[in-house]
């Protein structure tokens, strides 16, 4: 059986901005772009094992609308880990001026807002690791 891999749009309005905050800011980095008319429209950004395609062409509509669950995969026996994990990213996000909020969807997760408005959600997996 083939592995499966996702790369999810995040519709932007401007991609060449959009690139500089995810590698900048979050720490991606771009293997890839698609550029028309001296512009990016469209690019790939990875950062551990997470790709995400931010894309603009032509669908305003959707500008600004994704949530996108990024789950750090720490040791699920060592809840301390993964809360560790998610403190480490928020120190890292905010020495570099990301606003970072702490919310909850049943167990605890940070919310990054891009430039756009789409909202990354950055988790762990493990319910024993609820705070």
């Amino acid at each position: 059986m083939a592995d499966w891999f996702a790369r999810p749009i995040l519709h932007v309005k401007d991609v060449d901005a959009s690139l500089c905050f995810y590698e900048s800011q979050l720490g991606f980095t771009s293997p890839w772009r698609y550029d028309e008319e001296g512009r990016a429209r469209v690019a790939q950004v990875d950062r551990q094992g997470c790709a995400l395609i931010l894309a603009n062409n032509l669908a305003q509509e959707k500008i600004g609308k994704a949530v996108m669950f990024i789950s750090l995969n720490a040791d699920p026996a060592t809840p301390e880990n993964a809360v560790a994990a998610l403190d480490a990213l928020r120190a890292e996000l905010e020495a570099k001026g990301v606003p970072v909020k702490e919310s909850s969807w049943g167990y605890r997760l940070l919310v990054v807002n891009d430039l756009d408005g789409n909202q990354l959600f950055f988790n762990y997996p493990s319910e024993t690791a609820l705070t």
